[in-house]
């Protein structure tokens, strides 16, 4: 077989050619060429060797990091097969690694089911890789291929014989395609790898990164089962074992997996092909409306409920509730904006009654978990009640009803919400600093007083009886709960501002915890900002600096050369600035620093603000000692 360039014919044009539209655009095929786009290469690969899981020809899959930021996916599946396609008379490796969607998922004979959300197949791996090399392991020999750019450098090659099956991709990304980061995160592809084995129960996949030496090997035979209770961990269940579901209609297969908590906030996760569904879509309303229904029908049973015209709600009957929903689906219909919608109809008629069923049974054969369930939808229910009458406290009729106002609140003249500015401010005296330096055009200032309720540890009715979370909600105009609209939002940056210790640390993370809970949409939206003021003040000759780290204030001392008497001032809170000074260095949106929150991985969020907020002081012990080491600031 010839080791030279491939023939320039015109087989060899028409295969670049429609690489090269993957070149030309390769955000119409990965999503972007940001680290988002860089990390989706990977799943491109994994998915084929998840397909081959499902299929059941596979139960291992490794993926490596090299130091030089290049990827390995290993597979024990079949392996590509490399006989000639007849039609365009090259192996069919190559056609899969070469042609726009030739995959095994393409053309309904491959695969039952296949993951991956956009389906593209690892031909875009190799357009957007600067190099790839894939081995084969099949029919008892070992073959090879290697491509640039998208091209083959040699017809495939037999380099060896073995018993053994399977597919190794190895590929470099292009730093022409991925000009903004070609580094892998660690924490984002073990993340991803995590859940993969969860929704994939008995498949080993592990992750090794050659850069540091660190590896996780991840399988559950429990799949889902063990999600749920990996998500729990750090809560207090109702019942001890997850309440799982698993059948099979009309070639779809159905997964659920369910565990009430003694928290406040649902988390329902839900997944059709492996791909997390965050729009949700036909499968999770589905679960809802059966979930809703059948704990109605348990509580008139019983005599829970007596009253024939009064129904326990949808939010009443998820209180405390976690549940993952995975489905298996022939041809996935994918909606929405970005995608992660599932749409099809006949899905959710088979999630409902399939879940049905098995829950009333489970409610039927357990009547002592059945009744903690009952029970805490009950104080839901409640609880609701109450917390309606205090959301008409906040509710405000339109943006230009200043009455309704909370008195402390210095507002901006500004109604236009896309530049208007909201500052959160702790303690009066830094408020009074904000408000005298702000720019009264577009920026207005909330100073808190004290610490807000921590919202992790409260129903919606207490927090709505708390009069600084009273004051934030109304202030932003965009309501609560059922009444939360965030075109109603007066400002579309909403910026929290705390001293740089401990207690501007905690409340901090109280505000944030409250936003991700109650008004995760403004977070979505890319609206919520932190603040962040100098640390040191630096003066010298009358001329002062400032520095956010202690290298900043070093590299500033540096520069003033050894043995000068610099006056170095360590800020302990906001109200040490005057109102200029708060200007110049935090508020001015000309020389101000600021971070923006976003909440790229909800699942871990979510399992982070539990730890740091819930009631359960063992998984925050674990965080504190585990993380003590990588502590900057600590205030004592």
């Amino acid at each position: 077989m010839s080791m030279n360039q491939p023939t320039y014919d015109e087989s060899q044009i028409q295969v670049l050619e429609g690489l090269e539209a993957v070149r030309k655009r390769p955000g119409m095929y990965i999503g972007s060429t940001s680290a988002k786009g860089l990390h989706h290469l990977v799943w491109e690969v994994v998915d084929n060797s998840i397909d081959e899981a499902l299929a059941g020809f596979c139960d291992r899959i490794q993926v490596i990091i090299h130091e030089d930021n290049s990827i390995t996916v290993i597979d024990n599946g079949r392996g590509i097969p490399v006989g000639e396609n007849v039609k365009l008379k090259k192996s069919t490796l190559e056609v899969v690694m070469t042609v726009l969607h030739a995959g095994g998922k393409f053309g309904g004979g491959g695969y039952k089911v296949s993951g991956g959300l956009h389906g593209v197949g690892i031909s875009v791996v190799n357009a957007l890789s600067e190099r790839v090399e894939v081995t084969v392991k099949r029919d008892g020999h070992v073959y090879r291929q290697e491509y640039r750019r998208g091209a083959p450098q040699y017809d495939i090659q037999i380099i060896g014989d073995s018993e053994e099956t399977g597919t190794t991709t190895k590929f470099h990304p292009d730093p022409e395609i991925f000009t903004e980061t070609t580094v892998y995160d660690y924490t984002t592809l073990l993340t991803r790898i995590r859940e993969l084995a969860f929704l994939n129960k008995g498949i080993e996949l592990s992750l090794l990164d050659e850069r540091t030496g660190a590896s996780n090997t991840f399988r559950y035979d429990g799949g889902i089962v063990e999600y749920v209770k990996y998500l729990n961990e750090k809560k207090e269940a109702l019942h001890e074992e997850p309440i799982y579901v698993e059948g099979a209609r009309d070639m779809i297969q159905v997964e659920v997996a369910l565990q009430y908590n003694d928290s406040y906030t649902e988390n329902i996760y839900s997944f059709a092909n492996n791909i997390n569904t965050h729009e949700g879509g036909t499968h999770e309303s589905g679960f809802k409306s059966a979930l809703t229904r059948i704990i109605n029908d348990y509580a008139r049973k019983t005599g829970v409920i007596k009253d024939s015209n009064s129904n326990l709600t949808g939010d009443d009957v998820r209180e405390g509730l976690t549940a993952i929903i995975s489905v298996k689906i022939p041809e996935p219909q994918f909606e929405g904006q970005t995608k992660t919608k599932l749409g099809n109809s006949e899905v959710r008629g088979i999630v409902e009654s399939l879940f049905g069923e098995k829950l009333q049974e489970f409610l039927d054969e357990n009547p002592s978990v059945s009744r903690k369930v009952l029970d805490k939808a009950l104080q839901a229910s409640r609880a609701r009640e109450a917390a309606r009458k205090a959301r008409e406290l906040t509710r405000r009729k339109s943006a230009l009803e200043v009455s309704a106002l909370p008195g402390k609140l210095a507002d901006c003249s500004s109604k236009d919400a896309s530049i208007s500015e909201l500052f959160i401010v702790e303690g009066d005296s830094a408020g009074g600093s904000a408000k005298q330096g702000r720019d009264r055009h577009f920026q207005a200032i909330l100073p808190l007083r004290g610490k807000i309720l921590n919202v992790e540890k409260a129903r919606l009715d207490r927090i709505l009886s708390n009069a600084e979370i009273r004051a934030i909600i109304t202030a932003l105009g965009t309501g609560i709960g059922d009444d939360f609209d965030i075109a109603k939002a007066r400002y579309h940056k909403v910026v929290i501002m705390t001293d740089a210790d401990v207690d501007g640390a905690h409340i901090r993370t109280l505000l944030l915890t409250f936003f991700y809970r109650y008004m995760r949409k403004i977070i979505d939206a890319g609206f919520v900002y932190i603040a962040q003021p100098p640390l040191f003040k630096i003066e010298r000759n009358k001329v002062i600096r400032y520095a956010q780290t202690e290298k900043e204030r070093d590299d500033i001392i540096a520069t003033y050369g050894e043995g000068a008497k610099v006056n170095v001032q360590r800020y302990k809170g906001l109200g040490e600035m005057n109102a200029t000074q708060l200007w110049d260095t935090t508020m001015d949106p000309e020389s101000r620093s600021m971070l923006q929150v976003t909440i790229e991985d909800a699942i871990l969020a979510d399992a982070i603000f539990d730890t740091l907020m819930g009631d359960n002081v063992e998984p925050r012990r674990d965080f504190i000692q585990e993380h003590a080491q990588t502590v900057r600031n600590l205030d004592i």
